[in-house]
């Protein structure tokens, strides 16, 4: 039986998690959703009208949170369910799991890789995380939990962008691409979004595109959608380039010592302790120097590593390699062969709190196959 794809929805009270949801289990696709929901509070979605409205199974955890302490109550759930459907006494195609205003995503995530019994019949789809474009810059400011939330993120969907104006829009999007360059971010008006930005995202395959910082998509197009990218140098190989290697803020300071670095300045606003940043190298790794380099990164910092990606070239093979990790969980796999002609750089974004810049640049020159 294949695998039963999952998707985790976050974000803070009041940001329209459950408007989308309802949403979403409304809409005629055609498939059967299971709803997880531990949001426990006056959004509360009632069951009765969901039973009525649509064919869903819902299950409800008796202590209404999923963190670390109960993160055996989300297994035990997910355990039930699988075995339901086996049986023929649940029908079902996919989960989505509601997680509480305050919740941090990790554990939850780390559910579906670390526990054998779940990871044979679930897969994590994405993490889709939505931001109240109204509150956010506030609860950014006070809340690590809504900071970790985008950094998680393999989506961002801002709702209430209509109570803000567009230079306001603008420093949002902003910083949610210092902390998250890799999601995509969409506005979501009243819930309405597109079914498949929500469903089949696959955030968690090991595919070898790294998108870094896509630009604000806006249905019903708006005047303003774009203008967060003007003035505002991307990381996708847009960047200045000089002396071989790139930086990516917009200002021509030079990095020397590094093949190739790119990174965001920290004269912003707001210096969040989550945040991301990108490495670029033009010189191969070295495989079993990055191996060690990698594991024992984790080791360390793996609680403080929200998601890491790279698409990476290594001496002795004609084929990218592709790592992607949460927290201490790191995976990896040959992806397609460098195609003729494509320039054979590697690329690595990580999102973590307050990670050492300095040491992982460090320490992955020191990877690279000498000169």
């Amino acid at each position: 039986m294949a695998l039963i794809p999952t998707t985790i929805l976050t974000g803070f009270l009041g940001a329209g998690k459950t408007t989308l949801l309802n949403r979403v289990l409304q809409e005629s696709h055609g498939q059967r959703i299971a709803v997880i929901e531990n949001e426990f509070g006056e959004e509360n979605i009632d069951n009765e009208i969901l039973v009525r409205e649509g064919d869903e199974q819902i299950v409800q955890m008796s202590n209404g949170c999923i963190c670390c302490t109960i993160r055996e109550d989300l297994r035990s759930t997910l355990s039930e369910l699988a075995a339901k459907r086996r049986s023929g006494a649940l029908a079902f195609d996919r989960v989505i799991i509601e997680t509480t205003g305050v919740a941090d995503p990790g554990p939850v995530i780390q559910t579906f890789f670390m526990d054998d019994e779940v990871a044979e019949q679930y897969l994590v789809d994405s993490v889709i995380t939505l931001v109240d474009a109204k509150h956010a810059q506030q609860q950014l400011d006070d809340r690590q939990e809504a900071r970790r939330q985008v950094g998680f993120a393999d989506r961002i969907f801002l709702s209430k962008t209509d109570l803000i104006d567009a230079p306001q829009r603008q420093a949002l999007v902003q910083r949610l691409q210092r902390i998250n360059p890799r999601a995509q971010i969409s506005v979501a008006h009243f819930g309405q979004v597109p079914l498949e930005q929500v469903l089949d995202v696959r955030g968690f395959n090991l595919n070898a595109k790294l998108d870094l910082e896509p630009a604000l998509l806006e249905p019903g197009a708006s005047e303003h959608a774009h203008e967060h990218s003007h003035g505002h140098h991307h990381c996708d190989g847009h960047g200045h380039e000089h002396d071989g290697h790139e930086c990516c803020d917009g200002h021509a300071h030079h990095e020397h010592g590094h093949d190739a670095q790119c990174s965001h300045p920290s004269h912003h606003h707001h210096d969040d302790d989550v945040k991301s940043f990108v490495y670029r190298a033009t010189r191969p790794f070295d495989p079993a120097r990055l191996e060690d380099f990698l594991g024992a990164i984790v080791n360390v910092y793996g609680p403080k590593m929200l998601r890491y990606k790279g698409v990476l070239d290594m001496a002795g093979t004609q084929r990218k390699v592709i790592f992607q990790g949460v927290h201490q969980l790191m995976g990896s796999d040959l992806g397609p062969v460098w195609a003729e002609g494509e320039p054979r750089e590697s690329k690595m974004v990580f999102i973590g709190i307050d990670l050492p810049r300095d040491i992982l640049v460090q320490g992955l020159e020191q990877c690279l196959v000498p000169q």
